[in-house]
């Protein structure tokens, strides 16, 4: 089930770039610079669960059992 929330999450983080794309090329650059940040914060997250530790263990491993 965690890996199917950070799929998901990597798929609304590329949705969101696609969107803040289309809103600086229409000169919504607010709009689309909010986008981007929150884009960020989702590729962060999924990097803090995702990435293995110094033990080789990351936290959908320990998720998971």
């Amino acid at each position: 089930m965690l890996e199917t929330a950070l799929s998901l999450l990597v798929l609304g983080a590329t949705a969101l770039l696609g969107g803040a794309y289309f809103q600086w090329r229409r000169g919504n650059r607010r709009q689309a610079g909010l986008m981007l940040v929150l884009a960020v914060v989702c590729a962060v997250n999924v990097a803090i669960w995702a990435v293995p530790d110094k033990a080789g263990q990351s936290l959908v491993e320990q998720g998971t059992r």
